[in-house]
């Protein structure tokens, strides 16, 4: 199956899952506004959100999907059912006890992830955090096991149904905001309900997928012997340093959150809402290829084929940059209409459309970092290398905080998302270095001319963003909301027309953005 086709199957139903989750934050922002218990929410959401991050996508995927798919290409169906079997079985019983310690510890992690909330004029926002985290708290049993799917799913090349998926739990929010409200006297809770029913319908799917492959692991109570399975202290030695790694992306969103909450309220509601515009492009495109490269960089690696694998990277880049400078320039330049169109409604009013507008502006100068973190590390994993992106991030890290030292007294919020995205094209960039000094990664030719083509469609985007920016007033038409989403939906209409039109003039064709897999 070509690469691009397994992209775009991923990029498809993350885009429906996208737009979903837009819906849902609409929906959020109309009934709560960006006010404190809004950013309780959101700190308490955070927190199951970190975890699965930290066991489960990020940590357990990068050592669990090379090895898996290398015992496949190299051992029979019962070495890899008893694989499964025991890796779900310690994967379970793991995230159970985090769950649990979690639950009882609440009031400590929220003021831990959240300082600004133990202050005495804010003990209602500090136990609304609790009690919503204790709610969402098991979400990432859920989430674990899904991910544990996902992996399963992606070395079978089943993309599909892992990229659907995280549209369930959009809907499972959407519905309680609209239907669960009436039944809380603190309404906001719904939506901690909403999240456990998403996690739930998440993991019966993807659960359900591996049945019918034949896939469905067999949880026994043989703790011990899955423990002492060479194969699984492999996975474990792997995921201690992803681990590690996937920590010090959360530890600075931990401590970026921490801050926010110092900061104005409504700071953290408003970051969240500019990341969510920040998910489309590296959902949509980063992701996506991060999931379809990893595989088949995996099994080039598996192979020793240096030019297939270094075709598949230069093909990733590639693809990013002709992609991924075109959205960078988008959420710049027209920030204010996409804020303005998505949010500004009932209790989200200008001043929030203006504070989310600075935050999307901040966090879009190092969207191209963000996009090619995703294909850089891959390359890394694929190798079982997963301690040198650790220490890359770690080094990004601690020059993020310094930059909010600088940046926060100065832009408050958008400091953070600023510090934030110039961190991420530093790690890029050192990413890119060690690859190539190390001999890994080889570029192919014509890169420069690549790039010199590429150049007239950013500036013919840009001119488009520009002018519409100086003739249309986004705000003033909040009395006319079919109006302002017409006029949105026209112009992303002739920026992505003039665009791959200005593309197609400087010489590029379809054949630019297929690849076959290795």
């Amino acid at each position: 199956m070509g690469l691009l086709r397994s992209a775009a199957t991923v990029s498809s139903f993350t885009l429906l899952s996208r737009i979903t989750g837009l819906v849902r934050d609409v929906l959020i922002a109309r009934a709560f506004g960006a006010g404190p218990l809004t950013d309780a929410f959101w700190v308490a959401f955070r927190i199951p959100n970190l975890l699965r991050r930290l066991f489960a996508e990020g940590a357990f995927s990068q050592a669990f999907v090379p090895i898996l798919g290398e015992l496949r290409s190299k051992s029979g169906h019962d070495e890899v059912r008893r694989l499964l079997d025991r890796v779900a079985l310690l994967l379970t019983v793991a995230v159970m006890a985090v769950t649990l310690i979690g639950i009882l510890a609440a009031p400590w992690v929220v003021s831990l992830m959240a300082s600004g909330l133990r202050a005495a004029s804010r003990q209602t926002e500090f136990e609304a955090a609790v009690w919503m985290t204790r709610m969402m708290f098991p979400y990432i049993i859920c989430m674990s096991l899904v991910a544990f799917a996902s992996g399963v799913l992606n070395t079978w090349s089943r993309y599909a149904i892992p990229a659907f998926t995280p549209i369930l739990l959009n809907i499972s929010m959407i519905a309680a905001s609209l239907f669960l409200v009436a039944w809380f006297d603190t309404p906001i809770y719904a939506l901690a309900v909403g999240v456990m029913a998403g996690g739930v319908l998440q993991l019966v799917m993807q659960w359900a997928a591996l049945a019918r492959m034949g896939l469905l692991p067999r949880l026994t109570t043989r703790f011990s012997e899955s423990r002492r399975d060479p194969i699984v202290r492999r996975v474990l030695r792997q995921m201690l340093p992803a681990i590690l790694g996937v920590s010090v992306a959360q530890v600075s969103l931990l401590i970026n959150t921490n801050i926010a909450t110092w900061l104005q309220p409504g700071s953290v509601t408003w970051l969240s809402f500019a990341d969510r515009l920040m998910e489309f492009p590296t959902a949509l495109l980063g992701v996506a290829l991060g999931t379809v490269l990893l595989p088949s960089l995996s099994r080039a690696y598996a192979q020793d084929d240096a030019q297939a694998y270094n075709r598949l990277l230069d093909w990733g880049l590639r693809l990013t940059l002709l992609l991924g400078m075109p959205a960078a320039l988008g959420l710049a330049l027209c920030s204010d209409a996409l804020v303005a169109t998505l949010f500004n409604y009932g209790a989200f009013g200008a001043d929030d459309v203006a504070q989310t507008r600075l935050a999307v502006m901040a966090y879009a100068i190092g969207l191209i970092g963000l996009l090619a973190i995703k294909i850089l590390a891959p390359a890394f994993y694929a190798r079982q290398d997963i301690r040198t992106p650790v220490k890359i991030a770690a080094l990004c890290l601690i020059v993020t905080q310094l930059l909010n030292a600088l940046f926060v007294p100065w832009l408050a919020h958008a400091g953070l998302a600023l510090s934030i995205g110039i961190g991420a094209l530093l790690n890029a960039g050192l990413l890119t270095w060690t690859l190539r000094s190390r001999g890994v990664y080889q570029p192919g030719s014509g890169w420069q001319s690549f790039l010199l083509r590429a150049m007239p469609a950013q500036l013919v985007l840009a001119a488009i963003l520009v002018f519409a920016g100086r003739h249309i007033d986004w705000i003033s038409m909040g009395s006319t909301p079919g109006m302002r989403v017409i006029y949105l939906a026209g112009m992303l209409f002739a920026v992505v027309a003039a665009y791959f039109s200005t593309l197609w003039l400087c010489g590029f064709r379809a054949s630019d953005f297929t690849r076959r897999a290795a």
